[in-house]
């Protein structure tokens, strides 16, 4: 699809920043954004050539040789003004990414404190906690509903995020009127041809990736494995094991909603927009020293499929479609119940290690037991807890 919907310009701007990282595949960037080769290389040649379109910043020079004290206090009211979530380290960051030569933190401090723009955080910080970051983009995504939000006029707006667990960056912020399945997978599908797909995506234990029964397969778990892409489920109870998309969550509060009045959801997915480009892509990250999410992110290199591949088994396999009426497979003159997410998929049944014994397995994973001196046993996901330790 072409550049379409609320976001046009930050589509674009988003292009060409990926289009311009070392390295790039800028033909699959192209591809994965919908748009010609030559129009993406148009932008990113005019980009190149310093064409402040394509961009929301100013193209004031930001440096000159005899700038005074009096300058430089103006230019760090003027990024707290626009950015008033921001504290003094970011500012400096942000100063020294423009070109400036930036003041000590603490003088940043002192003028934002001279201004009465330093309010101290109620209570003490908490102590250290333990870090676990992965060594690649796109190996981990971490994914989860903000509590959604009330906007102008009475709408429910429930924001869906994604941090990718190694550079912070965001690849999807997405106002929603829902949190269901389809609202979910539709903006993954849209995800996924932008940046393709993650090696794994980890999820907190509620709806819509986990059901009420407590079980975790489900059909939107089916879909992402035929795409190659593992759900992983936190334990219960610990939020601090997504620690990054809560610490984004965060984020947005303090630098959106505190801020902004939204009026409905088309508003609030431009605001979104807009707010996602700075923290990919100008926000200094305290937790990447003061490097942008931008600069350690690159999109993977498995891009998402014209077609939703199919599981496929060997010839010797003995394979059984399970029923679409109901959630049961035929196996030796008896009807066999399996999770009701793989209703109509294609299962194979291999015997285990004891006598009588079977497992019946979606691709790899084990999704249900077969004992014939009894009834079958739903076999919940294995390895798909995952904690900081």
């Amino acid at each position: 699809m072409p550049w379409q919907e609320v976001s046009v310009m930050e589509q674009r701007r988003e292009f060409v920043r990926l289009g311009m990282q070392a390295g790039a595949n800028r033909r699959e960037l192209c591809r994965r954004f919908g748009i010609h080769p030559d129009t993406g290389y148009k932008w990113l040649n005019r980009f190149a050539r310093g064409d402040g379109k394509l961009a929301d910043r100013s193209r004031r020079t930001h440096t000159s040789p005899g700038r005074s004290d009096a300058a430089i206090e103006a230019h760090v009211l003027d990024i707290r003004a626009a950015n008033p979530a921001w504290g003094a380290r970011k500012i400096a960051r942000r100063l020294k990414d423009e070109g400036t030569n930036p003041p000590a933190t603490s003088t940043v401090h002192a003028i934002l404190q001279r201004h009465g723009l330093v309010v101290r955080p109620p209570g003490a910080s908490a102590g250290p906690c333990q870090r676990f970051e992965m060594e690649a983009p796109n190996l981990l995504w971490q994914m989860d509903f903000k509590g959604w939000v009330r906007l102008g006029g009475g709408v429910h707006c429930h924001p869906l995020t994604i941090v990718d667990d190694h550079s912070r960056f965001s690849p999807c912020l997405a106002a929603c009127a829902d949190e269901q399945t389809a609202t979910v997978q539709g903006h993954l599908e849209t995800t996924f041809h932008h940046y393709g797909l993650p090696d794994a995506i980890f999820v907190d234990n509620g709806a819509p990736w986990g059901d009420a029964t407590g079980q975790h397969w489900t059909r939107f778990g089916v879909w992402l494995i035929k795409l190659g892409v593992r759900l992983l489920y936190s334990r219960p109870y610990h939020p601090q094991s997504r620690g990054k998309v809560e610490r984004f969550h965060r984020s947005l509060n303090a630098e959106v909603f505190s801020l902004k009045c939204l009026r409905d959801l088309a508003d609030a997915q431009r605001v979104f927009d807009e707010w996602r480009e700075v923290y990919n892509f100008v926000r200094p990250h305290q937790a990447l020293d003061q490097a942008v999410p931008a600069s350690r992110y690159r999109p993977s290199a498995r891009p998402m499929p014209q077609r939703l591949p199919q599981v496929e088994y060997d010839e010797h396999e003995i394979v059984r479609r399970v029923s679409t009426a109901n959630d049961y497979v035929s196996f030796r003159g008896n009807a066999w119940k399996v999770p009701k997410a793989f209703k109509g998929e294609r299962v194979a049944i291999r015997p285990l290690n004891s006598e009588g014994l079977y497992g019946v397995f979606f691709a790899s994973h084990q999704i249900a037991t077969i004992n014939l001196a009894k009834s079958v046993g739903h076999v919940p996901e294995q390895a798909s807890v995952m904690s900081p330790s």
